[in-house]
């Protein structure tokens, strides 16, 4: 792996972070870089930004490189082999320790290894060792139900009014989806702001109850992307790759993401 360069100028470049991130595996399209990006730019100096599941490292370089100097970035991530991708969902400890070995080997080569503090631990054994408030949360965990709603609902007690919280495999995954309907649809204070593709945007503002209604009909307005996706997904698995071309999936073999 050839040693990426870091920043080129004192300003983070998103140009130089997507250089950095080429050929690192992980879920994250250049569309959805760019909002993990704007979101962590408005971390001020002295904030935090926690990440749960970093795989190797492709959304950490990017959470790395924008945030400014003085923020405090923990990526969660037991490396434990298990819940890494479709169809990848049991522990596998060689696995995981390879995982780790190559997260930290990215992370090394964009430059970025010493601004960022690793917890490998389970995200809901992971809360002791990150302290106080969380300016932006990324919750790219475990997607079955149990565990993206506790990510979502106990790791977001945890950021502030005006905080960020920004979902992978929203819209996409069946368990995030549900998750989603649970806390998010008809929150009192978590506003839909966007998405790109399957990453969703959030902020933490209370709501009257119209501005409820209206923020659950925004977020509503997505939900035939899901059904979309869910039907790549079976096509997918019943080996019907021109359905999944004839939906729009660019690439027939991969998941949607």
């Amino acid at each position: 792996m050839s040693a990426q360069p870091p920043r080129t100028t004192d300003k983070p470049d998103l140009d130089d972070a997507l250089r950095a991130i080429d050929g690192v595996e992980g879920w994250l399209s250049e569309d959805q870089a760019r909002r993990l990006w704007n979101a962590a730019l408005g971390v001020r100096s002295g904030g935090q930004i926690v990440e749960i599941g970093s795989f190797r490292g492709r959304s950490t370089i990017v959470l790395s490189r924008a945030a400014a100097e003085g923020v405090g970035i923990v990526a969660i991530d037991p490396h434990g082999g298990g819940d890494r991708g479709p169809q990848e969902i049991s522990p596998d400890q060689v696995r995981g320790d390879e995982d780790n070995r190559v997260f930290r080997a990215n992370l090394e080569g964009a430059g970025v290894n010493g601004r960022v503090r690793h917890v490998r631990l389970m995200s809901d054994e992971a809360h002791g060792g990150v302290d106080g408030p969380i300016d932006m949360l990324y919750v790219d965990g475990a997607h079955r139900y149990k565990p993206a709603r506790d990510d979502i609902a106990a790791w977001g007690a945890r950021v502030p009014v005006g905080g960020t919280l920004l979902v992978h495999d929203a819209y996409n995954a069946i368990g995030v989806m549900l998750a989603q309907l649970r806390l998010l649809f008809f929150s009192r204070e978590w506003r839909y702001v966007g998405r790109s593709r399957s990453l969703a945007q959030y902020r933490r503002l209370p709501m009257s109850a119209g501005e409820r209604v209206t923020n659950a009909l925004r977020q509503a307005v997505h939900i035939p992307y899901f059904v979309r996706n869910l039907v790549i997904k079976v096509a997918l698995v019943a080996r019907l790759r021109p359905v999944a071309r004839l939906l729009g999936q660019p690439d027939e073999d991969a998941w949607p993401y």
